[in-house]
């Protein structure tokens, strides 16, 4: 009996991954999943306790994973010595970015669940929360900027918002319209420079 309890729970992780895909967490059908699986619905329950936490299962870790490594990136660039940051700006957070292509290419699956199949989940609000830590950190920024004495102008935090998050859904494009890994590296690479450029514009450097 040990030696199944693998392969029975992978079969229930493959069978409402596909689901998920196929119909996001909302529409999809525990039994559909446990039908897929080739298990009952008890067998289901000794892994389970609900389509939730079989949503979780598969995309907990990755994005716990991506969520670190871009808080600890934020975290670098704000430790920086002040005089430091100007000239650094968009650098750390440009190595982060193509770290994150490369770590959504070894999962993808999960964040096209993460990005496309997740209403009605607590990760519903993925990219707003990334959203909310970048806006966070360039308020920061902005006042580095202003205590080494650059004339920044003040920015509409709407106009803020929709550009941050306007950001963060050109990057992730890449997951939703299946471009390779090479394609996507290049595609963010000219975001990269696409943005950096329009921040320095917009905050007067």
């Amino acid at each position: 009996m040990p030696e199944m309890e693998p392969t029975t729970k992978q079969a229930i992780l493959d069978a409402g991954e596909s689901e998920f895909l196929n119909k996001g967490f909302h529409a999809a059908s525990l039994r559909n999943i446990v039908k897929d699986a080739g298990v009952t619905t008890g067998a289901f329950y000794g892994y389970y306790k609900s389509k939730e936490e079989l949503f979780d299962a598969l995309v907990a870790e990755p994005y716990n994973t991506l969520m670190k490594r871009f808080l600890k990136a934020q975290d670098t660039f704000a430790t920086l010595p002040p005089e430091e940051q100007p000239a650094n700006m968009g650098n750390i957070s440009g190595e982060c970015m193509d770290w994150m292509v490369d770590y959504v290419y070894e999962h993808l699956n999960a964040f096209q669940l993460l990005l496309c199949c997740a209403e009605g989940t607590r990760y519903e609000q993925f990219l707003h929360t990334l959203a909310e830590i970048e806006v966070d950190a360039t308020h920061r920024f902005l006042e580095v900027l202003r205590r080494l004495g650059h004339p920044v102008p003040d920015i509409d935090p709407q106009l803020e918002h929709i550009l941050v998050s306007g950001m963060f859904s050109a990057f992730f494009e890449i997951v939703i319209h299946n471009m390779t890994q090479e394609q996507a590296r290049d595609y963010v690479q000219t975001l990269r420079e696409f943005y950096t450029a329009g921040w320095q514009k917009v905050m007067g450097l």
